[in-house]
């Protein structure tokens, strides 16, 4: 995490945008894993430090083959198409809960209450406090986890095909109306310098 090494003034450091568990990068690649290697110990080359650099590429994808999980189309158009999206797919949320008999979900709401925190983070997206729209103090990671863990529990319900690894997370950042409000709201707190603590966990590392 960039902002926390800044903040630490660690000695050396290589910031990363690479997804979470991908420490190298791209995975059955050498050459690249070696390079950023090779970028981390030439930090130790500097006399003096602090030193912190950003490794040039980006990694958003992780690669795998493409999550093929319908949506459905907007039901309520009164409400952001979000908030449209989640409640229209809890009949797909309830079956996979059903069919595995357990859920990820209530880290910090329940799946009734998936709706109404999309659309406070909606509220953010468009400017608000994070901490005026309802979110208690320190629940809003765990609440994004949980619209997260909803979204993709009952994408294992509705794929079709195989799901590899990574496929539901990129699926629900890069094709749901969920996702991309999240990291709509990630991008508006990081631009009036909210504190990172709050909004950068929202996410994993390389999605912007």
């Amino acid at each position: 995490m960039k902002e926390v090494a800044e903040r630490m003034q660690v000695p050396r450091a290589l910031h990363t945008r690479f997804p979470v568990g991908l420490s190298l990068g791209k995975p059955k690649d050498p050459e690249f894993q070696q390079q950023v290697l090779q970028a981390a110990f030439d930090l130790l080359r500097a006399s003096s430090g602090p030193v912190l650099q950003t490794f040039a590429e980006t990694i958003a994808s992780t690669g795998c083959e493409p999550l093929t999980c319908p949506l459905p189309p907007r039901l309520n158009t009164e409400v952001h198409p979000a908030v449209d999206e989640s409640q229209a797919l809890k009949g797909a949320y309830d079956r996979a809960c059903k069919k595995n008999g357990r859920t990820s979900v209530g880290m910090q709401i329940n799946a009734e209450e998936v709706p109404e925190a999309i659309s406070r983070l909606v509220e953010i997206g468009a400017g608000e406090s994070w901490d005026s729209v309802g979110f208690p103090e320190g629940s809003l990671y765990g609440t994004v986890q949980d619209i997260r863990s909803y979204y993709e529990e009952l994408a294992c319900e509705l794929a079709e095909g195989p799901i590899t690894p990574w496929s539901t997370e990129e699926w629900f950042y890069e094709q749901t109306e969920a996702g991309q409000v999240i990291l709509h709201a990630r991008r508006v707190m990081r631009a009036n310098d909210v504190d990172p603590a709050v909004w950068f966990g929202l996410a994993p590392a390389g999605r912007e």
